[in-house]
């Protein structure tokens, strides 16, 4: 009954292939970027149309933690540096390269603020902004769930301020940042780490308009004149579970270099009107999932790209015993067929992963990629008898011949395709196993995730700056983004140390150790693939620059030419 079950899924999806193909529509792969709604019939008019999966959860700088909201606010807000189209730090809210000064045993950066950075209401940006961002996002009562980011910068104290039992918890005062007059930024680090500039054009790390959001209180970045805008564009509208609109910002300092007037963006989680509107020129970009990949591959429109962005599945072994008992982790890491889900569901370039940290993302100080080491992840060897029997004698052990677990995700076509998926491949590989699907809106599920109510989630993790660290510290024990109740000394200790380590090769062996703990000793987590897009973008759309880390995109330098 199961395979047919999972027959009959399959089935419908390649019925519905022939059918989308036939009238034009398409599906994305779960991104967090693609079209809206607008006409763009000018050939000199500089509007581009996307579209999104999710609604945006969070324009607060200090609260959000998803790529929606990041990828929104890369466009209206701006840091002492933006990335650019090489993926490195330049020059945004900073007039130039700090000053740098050693004393005693610290580095101390000054950052001299633009004169011509300025708010969309006209006021100026300042040092101020960046503290006020900054305590905000490092007090108890506001705390930022990036809040480690400070620390991770190796800014003083950053780690610290944000650790109960600590003398300085709690005391943003005693950062390492401050500022010295209107225009001048001091950031003090007592660990220089290599990505510094880098961790900078992260959001946590964006200034807040002090005066403006202190009157505005809770309402604050609630709606779209309920903040000011210092980055490229503002937000001329936000129909909250819509869509938004982008206009150019004529108080951004870099106005001249933004050629776009308007970026439309519409919320469309059914993935066949995605391309649908691409193909009837509403839209001018689309995430191709595996129904569409034939369809639009010869084109001159079609691209694809490998991602360092990890799909993956949390097991709450805090909260549930049976996923406490590693033996039925392993069953489920084992049973679970990773090359079927990238070959036939997929179809994209992503590839299998029985790993965390992805391919082709960062080299070590050897030069070789962190991959090298497992370069086919963990148990590779080991398929489904082990599977099997570690379900059996994880069933012994917990006194159990059968086993209900719900399998909470998103409501978006893939995610309910690869949920179908999941449910078919546990239920027919381990007996006894019965899996109950949760489909949820994209901030119900961060919400039920946040607050550990859940059995085997979902997991999704992008690269925040150019380093393996920006996956391991998500699972040190209480990690905001652990959310699954793991924890594990030995894991701590590599990461804790690995944070400290000035000797780079030292430090690498003990990020790989890391992941070996995590993926293999522990078996914390279910890596599932490591993300390709498939995608298909109009010919016109010029410079639209994609990040390997932080925001997935510019808007910045997108030049609408020859339409």
């Amino acid at each position: 009954m199961k395979k047919s079950r999972w027959t009959l899924v399959l089935s419908l999806v390649l019925v519905l292939s022939v059918f989308l193909s036939a009238c034009g529509g398409g599906s994305n792969n779960g991104g967090n970027n693609g079209g809206g709604e607008g006409d763009g019939d000018s050939a000199s008019e500089q509007v581009m149309n996307l579209y999104a999966t999710a609604e945006i959860p969070s324009m607060d700088t200090t609260q959000a933690t998803d790529a929606t909201s990041f990828n929104a606010m890369n466009q209206v807000f701006e840091g002492l540096y933006r990335l650019d189209e090489n993926n490195e730090p330049t020059l945004g809210m900073a007039a130039e390269e700090p000053k740098e000064e050693e004393k005693d045993g610290e580095t101390v950066y000054t950052f001299t603020i633009r004169d011509d950075a300025k708010w969309s209401d006209g006021s100026a940006v300042t040092a101020e902004d960046f503290i006020y961002a900054w305590h905000k996002a490092l007090d108890p009562e506001t705390i930022s769930p990036y809040a480690s980011m400070f620390g991770t910068a190796g800014i003083k104290n950053g780690n610290a301020i944000i650790t109960e039992g600590d003398p300085l918890y709690g005391k943003v005062e005693e950062l390492g940042a401050k500022a010295v007059d209107e225009k001048t930024l001091e950031i003090t680090v007592d660990t220089k780490v290599p990505y510094f500039k880098s961790l900078l054009t992260f959001a946590t790390f964006y200034p807040q308009p002090k005066a403006f959001a202190e009157e505005k209180g809770k309402d604050f970045a609630l709606e779209a004149d309920t903040m000011l805008y210092n980055g490229p564009f503002v937000f001329s509208e936000w129909n909250h579970g819509e869509g938004w609109n982008f206009k150019k910002n004529p108080e951004y300092w870099d106005a001249e270099v933004v050629n776009l007037e308007n970026i439309s963006v519409k919320v469309v989680k059914d993935t066949a009107t995605s391309v649908n509107l691409y193909e009837t020129g509403k839209v001018d970009r689309a995430l191709l999932d595996a129904d569409f990949v034939d369809q639009f591959k010869d084109g001159e429109d079609y691209s694809t790209i490998l991602e360092p962005t990890m799909f993956f599945l949390r097991l709450n072994q805090g909260k549930n015993e049976v996923l406490a008992n590693k033996d039925i982790r392993k069953a489920l890491f084992l049973a679970y067929d990773r090359k079927g889900l990238v070959d036939v569901l997929l179809n994209n370039g992503s590839i299998a992963s029985k790993y965390f940290v992805p391919k082709e993302f960062v080299k070590g100080p050897n030069g070789d990629d962190f991959r090298e080491v497992a370069p086919d992840g963990y148990m590779a060897d080991q398929g489904e008898e082990e599977a099997k029997a570690a379900w059996e004698a994880g069933l012994k052990a917990l006194g159990k011949d059968s086993v209900e677990l719900e399998f909470l995700t998103t409501d978006t076509e893939l995610a309910d395709i690869i949920a179908e998926y999941a449910k078919e491949q546990f239920e027919s590989k381990l007996d006894g196993l019965t899996l109950t699907i949760n489909k949820q809106p994209w901030k119900q599920f961060l919400d039920l995730e946040d607050s550990g109510d859940f059995d085997i989630s979902t997991g999704g993790w992008g690269p925040d700056y150019p380093d393996p660290m920006t996956f391991l510290y998500m699972f040190e024990t209480d990690g905001a983004y652990n959310r699954m109740g793991y924890s594990s000394e030995k894991y701590d200790q590599l990461v804790s140390d690995a944070k400290k380590e000035t000797d780079l090769e030292k430090r690498w062996e003990m990020m790989q150790q890391a992941e070996k703990v995590l993926v293999e000793d522990d078996i914390a987590i279910v890596p599932t693939y490591q993300r390709g897009r498939a995608i298909i973008q109009k010919p016109y759309i010029k410079n639209f620059y994609n990040h390997t880390f932080g925001a997935d995109y510019s808007y910045k330098w997108v030049k609408i030419e020859g339409k």
